[in-house]
C-alpha cells in the first residue's frame, strides 16, 4: 500500500528545471538543514541508529501526547476532539517543506505536498487505522460535512490559472475559518464527540470524571494531578509532546535520506516506498495508537485536522512566499483525487462505524491513484 511519498506527482508535470532549484531546496537553513547535516556528517551507520532513536523518540512523544491531551481535556472540561483539532491538525513539517521548495522557485512540488498530504493522511493514515483496528466513529453532521467539501474550496483558486499572494490569504482565512468553527462548535456542546466511547459516556457537561484504566497511571501524575492549575500544566505538557513529535520526525526525515542516499535507492521506487513509510509513521502513529488506546477522538481529529490544514492553510502558505502557475493535471487529475477520495471517506466516516473493507477500499484507491500518476504522468517525483 506505501508506494510512494505522500507528495502528489504534479511535481513531474514541471518543465523539469528543477536540476538547480532542487539542489537550493535541499541545502535547507535553520533547525532542519542543521540536522541534515549532522546525520549526513554521521555516515550510513550513524544515519540507520538516528532512525532508530527518531522512531523510539517518536513513539514515546506519540504515547505522552495522548495521556496530556486526556488528562488536559477532563481537568478544564473542554472537548478532546477540538483539542486533537488543535495539535495534530497543524502539519508543521509539511509547512516548513512547503516553505524551502516556494523560497526555492519549486512551487509545484510545494502544491504536489498539500495535495499529496491529504491523500496519504487518509488512504494510508486512516485506512491502515481502519485495517488494524476497526473502530466507531460518532461524528456531527456538520463536521462530516466540512471535512468532504474541504478540498472543493481549491476549485476557484485552480481555475484562476495562477495563484498570488492575495489568493493565499485568502486560503489562510478559510483554515482559520474551519478550524474556529469546529472549536466554537465544540465549546458550545453540552455531549461530547465520541460520546458512545469508554472516555465519552463518562464525561459529562460539568466535567470532573475519573480517567479510564489505560489512562490511570503515568509518573507525571504525581507531580501535575493534584495542582490546581493541573489543567494548563498538562496543556504545557502537550506542548513539549507535539514538539517531540516534530523533532523526532525530523530525525526520520534526515535519517532516512542519508540511508536511502547510501543504498543508491534515491530515485528508485523502492526508496519511494521507504521514505512514505518514514515521513507517515507521524501520522499513522497518531491516529492509529489513539484508536488502539481507546480514544478515536484523537486519531479522527488527527485525520480531519489534517486534511483541511493540507488543502486550506498549507495551499495558502505556498503563495506567500511567491504566485504559483497552476497545471492543467492539477484541475484534471489531482485535485479530482483528493475530492472523491475525501468524499469517500466522509461517507465512511458518517457509518457511524469505520470498517476494515473501509480502510482497503480507501488504500486501494490510494495506490491506483499512484499507478495512473506514475504510468499516465511520467514516474514517481523524486527529487535530485
Amino acid at each position: 500500500m506505501l508506494v510512494a511519498v505522500p507528495v502528489a506527482p504534479v511535481v513531474a508535470q514541471d518543465d523539469g528545471s528543477t536540476g538547480e532549484d532542487g539542489d537550493a531546496a535541499e541545502n535547507e537553513g535553520g533547525l532542519e538543514g542543521t540536522i541534515e547535516g549532522f546525520v549526513g556528517a554521521q555516515g550510513l551507520l550513524g544515519a540507520v541508529l538516528v532512525l532508530v532513536i527518531g522512531g523510539v523518540l517518536l513513539t514515546v512523544c506519540v504515547e505522552k501526547l495522548i495521556s496530556y491531551l486526556t488528562r488536559a481535556a477532563l481537568k478544564l472540561k473542554i472537548s478532546l476532539f477540538a483539542l486533537a483539532i488543535l495539535f495534530t491538525g497543524f502539519e508543521f513539517d509539511d509547512t516548513i517543506l512547503a516553505l524551502v521548495l516556494s523560497a526555492g522557485d519549486l512551487e509545484g512540488a510545494a502544491l504536489g505536498t498539500a495535495l499529496g498530504t491529504g491523500l496519504a493522511i487518509i488512504g494510508v493514515t486512516l485506512a491502515l487505522a481502519a485495517i488494524i483496528s476497526p473502530f466507531p466513529v460518532d461524528l456531527p453532521a456538520d463536521y462530516i460535512a466540512l471535512f468532504a467539501l474541504a478540498p472543493l474550496l481549491l476549485i476557484p483558486f485552480v481555475l484562476v490559472g495562477t495563484l498570488t499572494f492575495v489568493h493565499g490569504l485568502l486560503l489562510l482565512g478559510a483554515f482559520v475559518l474551519s478550524f474556529g468553527y469546529i472549536v466554537a462548535r465544540e465549546y458550545q456542546r453540552d455531549t461530547p464527540v465520541f460520546r458512545t466511547t469508554e472516555l465519552g459516556e463518562e464525561i459529562q457537561a460539568d466535567g470532573g470524571v475519573a480517567l479510564p484504566a489505560e489512562f490511570s497511571e503515568i509518573s507525571e501524575d504525581r507531580l501535575v494531578g493534584g495542582r490546581s492549575a493541573s489543567g494548563w500544566l498538562w496543556l504545557s505538557l502537550s506542548v513539549l509532546a507535539l514538539i517531540g513529535i516534530v523533532f523526532s520526525s525530523m530525525l526520520l526525515e534526515a535519517g532516512s535520506e542519508v540511508v536511502i542516499d547510501g543504498f543508491g535507492l534515491e530515485e528508485t521506487v523502492f526508496g519511494a516506498t521507504v521514505l512514505t513509510v518514514i515521513l507517515t509513521f507521524e501520522d499513522v502513529m497518531l491516529t492509529i495508537e489513539p484508536v488502539r488506546r481507546g480514544v478515536p477522538e484523537i486519531g479522527v481529529g488527527n485525520v480531519i485536522g489534517s486534511v483541511l490544514f493540507s488543502v486550506t492553510g498549507n495551499v495558502g502558505v505556498i503563495m506567500l512566499l511567491s504566485d504559483l502557475e497552476i497545471s492543467r493535471s492539477v484541475l484534471t487529475f489531482h485535485l479530482p483525487t483528493v475530492i472523491v477520495v475525501t468524499a469517500l471517506a466522509a461517507y465512511f466516516l458518517s457509518q457511524g462505524k469505520l470498517k476494515r473493507w473501509h480502510g482497503f477500499l480507501l488504500g486501494g484507491l490510494y495506490v491506483a491513484y499512484w499507478l495512473i500518476a506514475i504510468v499516465v504522468f511520467g514516474g514517481v517525483p523524486i527529487s535530485g
